[in-house]
């Protein structure tokens, strides 16, 4: 069978799709993978899984509709060309204008993967929800012939069913994202912690996630600045790639952060493990997830996690067991939480091997693409 994997970066696609892809093509299965161009050096890791790849123009975070046309004749032209078999799509414009593309070209078995709500379902200011509107409406008109729909946590699945998106008879499945790679995520020990006068201090927390406000940034970096007055030798980092665009956080704000002391910004890595390595806890206190894969690779390498009680989260974190869940925007709430690691350090060992256990029961990634492609009757 000829699949068609299609996404909004390769990086992504590489990151976190490459167990599904080698599996598909272990199968014995022609995988061509289409993504916008410019990143080589994601563009090689996922030739080296020995399938094909395509280009195709994505404005990912605009919403020029003209963008969005040149991106649907583009789809259209590509699969008529390629005469898919299947296409697998994942994330908003891909789903959309993948599936929409799908159905013009009759391609016989369409899948779609939801990944979150995104910044389309905010629908917080007169823009949004004009964008919500929309993106229901198409949506709709995309998801209407799919014959399998992903969604990774049930909260997801009830908002389409709400809003009106799904056809009743509309199939939908269950999916741990993307799952982990145990494997790859291997458990490390923790860095030493340092030791101060008055109680203990020194844990490293990390955030990874792209520069969005609804990864909860501003919650983080204000409860960053109100533990930084007690406990000057805790630490705060934030690693992800900057964004831009509705819902991203400016250069300026993150410079305030960083000249306020509060946050230590590393940058975008092609490897986070190094960072989850010389981190103590991982920490999302984001609005809303499909479900966190940051927050599953720093389980799957022993690390607690702090992250907001919402959908997606929730799925990961068991309160008390593996990390703590707080409040959805509430800073104070996700300092006491942060504080508890500063105060108990001896925790941090016990939640973190309780998170590697769950990683490896419930989200190992050869487990979550061997269930995808049984759904999708190709295994």
């Amino acid at each position: 069978m000829n699949i068609l994997i299609l996404g909004n970066q390769a990086k992504a696609m590489g990151n976190f799709w490459s167990v599904l892809i080698r599996r598909m093509s272990a199968c014995g299965h022609e995988v061509l993978c289409l993504t916008p161009p410019g990143d080589v050096e994601a563009e090689a890791r996922l030739l080296a899984l020995g399938v094909r790849l395509r280009h195709y123009p994505l404005d990912r975070k605009g919403l020029n509709p003209l963008h969005d046309v040149r991106t649907l004749a583009a789809l259209i032209r590509l699969f008529r060309s390629e005469r898919p078999d299947m296409l697998f799509a994942y994330t908003i414009k891909p789903v959309i204008y993948g599936c929409l593309a799908a159905r013009l070209t009759s391609v016989p078995h369409v899948y779609a993967t939801i990944t979150g709500l995104g910044y389309a379902f905010e629908a917080d200011t007169l823009l949004k929800k004009g964008v919500n509107l929309l993106s229901r409406f198409l949506y709709g008109l995309a998801l209407a012939r799919a014959e399998g729909i992903f969604f990774q946590n049930e909260d997801d699945v009830r908002v389409f069913r709400q809003a009106g998106i799904l056809k009743p008879d509309a199939r939908t499945l269950l999916a741990r994202g993307t799952g982990v790679d145990t494997r790859r995520f291997q458990p490390v020990p923790f860095p030493e912690l340092v030791q101060a006068a008055s109680a203990s201090s020194g844990p490293v927390f990390l955030l990874v996630a792209r520069l969005l406000e609804a990864k909860g940034l501003e919650e983080y970096a204000a409860a960053a600045h109100m533990l930084k007055t007690t406990y000057p030798q805790a630490r705060f980092q934030l690693l992800g790639p900057r964004e831009h665009g509705l819902g991203s956080v400016s250069p300026e704000r993150l410079r305030q952060w960083q000249e306020e002391g509060s946050l230590e910004y590393l940058g975008e890595t092609q490897d986070v493990r190094p960072h989850i390595a010389a981190a103590h806890v991982l920490v999302l206190p984001s609005w809303r997830e499909g479900t966190p894969t940051a927050i599953m690779e720093g389980m799957s390498m022993g690390r607690p996690a702090v992250v907001t009680d919402v959908p997606g989260c929730r799925e990961v974190v068991r309160h008390g067991e593996n990390g703590f869940l707080v409040p959805l925007r509430n800073a104070e709430a996700l300092a006491r939480a942060m504080e508890r690691f500063i105060l108990k350090p001896e925790i941090i060992v016990r939640m973190g091997a309780a998170g590697r256990e769950r990683a490896c029961r419930e989200f190992d990634a050869e487990t979550v693409a061997a269930g995808i492609m049984h759904a999708m009757r190709i295994a």
